[in-house]
């Protein structure tokens, strides 16, 4: 993960709105499953925040520290802006060239021993320990399930970067793109308006199975909607 200015951010923003979004890498998720969990549901079951970190987190490098992150029985959460980490594995869209801020490493790596991919794995960042917050201490990991919801969309991650101690708020290429979030490394993203669901004690394995990732991420959804 990088540590992204204000001005990128900005930048992004305003460029949301006229620049087509490119052709999305996994269209059939989101296909809503007959009976499945819908991102109203989740929503409605993370309105409140009953604050687990030590202190607050800023969305961006030279902003203010304003988010918590929250606890409910079996997850934390946090409502924050998305920058986009491009890191790990170079690919066409995740390189040097295309990311400024890029790095060829990721915090966790998959089963094969080399660093995960950016582009084409769906993945959430979580800030490195510190007495803010300690991700550890709540049964998240390298691998753990996320669910990432966005403008009435949810797009099943696991936990596979870790970022600066003191800024939240950041997923990879493919979450974003899945999200329909411009997912640019230079001026993509959004400010505000995603949530972030990790299940505690939960974990894919291999890291880069997105396959189960969805599986175990809508069971455990249904669970924490349920109660």
């Amino acid at each position: 993960m990088r540590v992204r200015s204000l001005m990128p951010a900005a930048v992004g923003a305003a460029l949301l709105a006229p620049v087509a979004l490119p052709a999305l890498a996994h269209p059939q998720q989101f296909l809503q499953r007959e009976g499945s969990v819908t991102a109203a549901d989740l929503l409605a079951r993370v309105r409140g925040c009953v604050r687990v970190s030590e202190g607050l987190y800023r969305s961006d490098a030279g902003t203010p520290a304003v988010v918590p992150v929250c606890g409910l029985d079996g997850a934390v959460f946090w409502k924050a802006d998305m920058d986009i980490d491009c890191d790990g594995r170079p690919s066409p869209r995740c390189n040097p060239d295309t990311d400024p801020w890029f790095q060829p490493t990721t915090s966790f790596r998959q089963s094969d021993g080399r660093y995960l991919r950016s582009e084409t794995l769906p993945f959430i960042v979580v800030p490195t320990p510190s007495r803010t917050w300690d991700y550890r201490v709540h049964g998240i990991k390298g691998g753990s399930v996320a669910a990432v919801v966005y403008e009435g969309r949810i797009q099943y991650a696991v936990v596979g970067d870790t970022g600066p101690k003191n800024i939240i708020g950041e997923a990879s290429y493919a979450t974003a793109e899945a999200l329909g979030i411009r997912p640019d490394p230079r001026s993509g993203g959004t400010a505000s308006g995603v949530t972030y669901i990790v299940f505690e004690d939960s974990r894919v394995s291999p890291i880069e199975d997105q396959e189960a990732a969805v599986e175990q991420g809508e069971e455990l959804a249904r669970k924490l909607v349920q109660g």
